[in-house]
């Protein structure tokens, strides 16, 4: 029998074989992990909504950055959870804030490992939103100040640069941030410090742990007005346009999950390297399903992560990256 003369099974004939012709792999380069710190002390204690993730006070906050670094991981993202919030966020920016404070230690521990510090202001804030809110007596309602937002998560920036962190890695979704942080860091001489932007930054449904494990859940309304509607594609190449005309060196897409086709959409019209954030809703959902017994949770996760990867990823940041680097050990 001469057809078909064009055999696809013939490459998928063995382990090997597969492995040889493979289009996509996921390494421990691409993977970057978020770590949940705060004020106190003895304090390791399991987010409940996020099985195996933590908050960690400082003096417990050594141990998780070895085990980081033993795991062969490059790079960590870094969200700081105040004792104390006000109308102006000023424990973002305070030079001994608690992210500011867990850079520097973990600078001493692990020189060679890259943080990304998260500059945002919703978890800084006392009413949790990512700016500076005005009740406009008019409208009858709070709005978020764009502008005079720029110039608090210039001012974090700058002091988490000041610290040590390697990547400022803003989320706030704020009109011209981009340009402000850039602005900000070269006139404070941290020219070389890169911008990993949020560029494309959805109001999702999927953000619900984290809110949980930042303390970070809106007193009042949503984030509707500055973060992106979920039904928008084109709106979201604007934003990533404006953020590469503004200096991002990096761009990203959040959540991933749910928005492989915008991250396909920007690795097409974008030559920066692409993060997508696997966020908290993402890895919780795996991890229940998991614990049910529902879906072997290896194999999902995996298979998650090649799926970033095809649709474009370049990086990713996820809860998993732990499980990832020992799964790949063996």
């Amino acid at each position: 029998m001469s057809f078909p003369l064009v055999r696809n099974r013939r490459l998928r004939s063995s382990a090997a074989l597969r492995n040889l012709v493979r289009e996509h792999t996921v390494t421990l380069d691409d993977l970057l992990y978020p770590i949940f710190v705060t004020h106190g002390t003895n304090i390791k204690e399991e987010i409940s909504s996020m099985p195996g993730v933590y908050h960690f006070s400082l003096d417990r906050l050594e141990e998780e950055i070895r085990e980081i670094v033993e795991l062969g991981l490059p790079a960590i993202v870094l969200f700081g959870v105040p004792h104390e919030k006000d109308a102006h966020a000023s424990s973002a920016y305070d030079p001994n804030g608690i992210v500011q404070q867990a850079s520097r230690l973990i600078k001493t521990w692990a020189p060679e490992l890259l943080i990304v510090a998260d500059t945002c202001l919703c978890q800084f804030m006392d009413h949790g939103h990512c700016g500076v809110v005005h009740y406009d007596e008019a409208k009858g309602r709070a709005e978020v100040l764009n502008d005079a937002s720029l110039d608090l998560l210039v001012k974090t920036a700058v002091s988490q640069a000041e610290a040590g962190a390697d990547i400022i890695a803003p989320s706030n979704m704020m009109d011209g941030f981009v340009y402000a942080i850039r602005q900000g860091l070269d006139e404070a001489g941290y020219e070389q410090v890169p911008i990993m932007s949020y560029s494309v930054k959805y109001a999702s449904s999927f953000y619900g742990p984290f809110r949980e494990a930042a303390h970070s859940t809106p007193q009042f309304g949503d984030r509707k007005t500055y973060q992106m509607d979920p039904a928008n594609v084109r709106e979201a190449l604007r934003e990533a346009e404006s953020d590469v005309a503004e200096g991002a060196d990096m761009l990203m897409v959040k959540p991933a999950l749910a928005y492989m086709d915008v991250v396909r959409a920007l690795r097409e019209k974008f030559n920066l390297p692409l993060v997508v954030y696997n966020v908290s809703g993402e890895y919780s959902l795996v991890k229940a399903a998991a614990m049910q017994g529902w879906v072997d949770e290896k194999s999902i996760v995996m298979e998650t992560m090649t799926g970033f990867k095809r649709a474009g990823a370049d990086m990713i940041i996820t809860y998993f990256a732990k499980d990832i680097a020992r799964w790949l050990r063996n």
